[in-house]
């Protein structure tokens, strides 16, 4: 994957990103919103420190080591990803109440349509907000969405300190 330039990352904040998405999977990742590496490279969770494809590799939820390049393989594995607010920002700080809260409707009428079986929010700060459900903390959570169990795991961004690769992926293996 081509390291995007100044001006593309720049530029990205008007992009969107591809669903990676079908009928039926096993489980829909949630990610907050595009950052600007996978807005200017239209790949998800496209920064190199972010940890997603190494924890869903570690937590056994895929056989080999995919990179973001390579998301389109995840749907062969029953995996998916989409994202709560599809704007692309610098930061997910960027982002308004307002915002998350349009996007867990939007993504409601996603799972009604799409019918995962498990459905799995990456931040628990962002799935607060949206859902209004203060309280949430990690892991399974008691009430479903449509027919979709509801998960909510840890941010594999390399921002999350509080979160390093081993807790990362024994606690995506839990969903596993």
């Amino acid at each position: 994957m081509k390291r995007p330039t100044p001006d593309e990352l720049r530029a990205a904040t008007t992009l969107t990103i591809e669903d990676v998405i079908a009928p039926g999977l096993r489980v829909l990742f949630v990610g907050i919103n595009p950052g600007l590496w996978s807005g200017a490279t239209g790949f998800h969770f496209a920064r190199p420190g972010n940890r997603f494809w190494r924890a869903i590799h570690e937590a056994g939820l895929t056989p080999t080591l995919l990179s973001p390049d390579r998301q389109r393989e995840l749907l062969g594995h029953g995996l998916g990803i989409t994202n709560l607010v599809s704007r692309t920002t610098a930061t997910a700080a960027e982002l308004t109440a307002d915002e998350l809260r349009a996007g867990g409707r939007t993504l409601e009428d996603k799972l009604q349509h799409f019918r995962p079986q498990k459905v799995a929010f990456l931040g628990v700060s962002t799935y607060r907000i949206a859902f209004e459900l203060p309280k949430v903390t990690i892991g399974r959570q008691p009430t479903a969405i449509g027919a979709s169990e509801v998960w909510v795991l840890p941010n594999p961004s390399g921002l999350n300190a509080h979160y390093q690769l081993p807790a990362l992926a024994a606690a995506y293996a839990e969903l596993r």
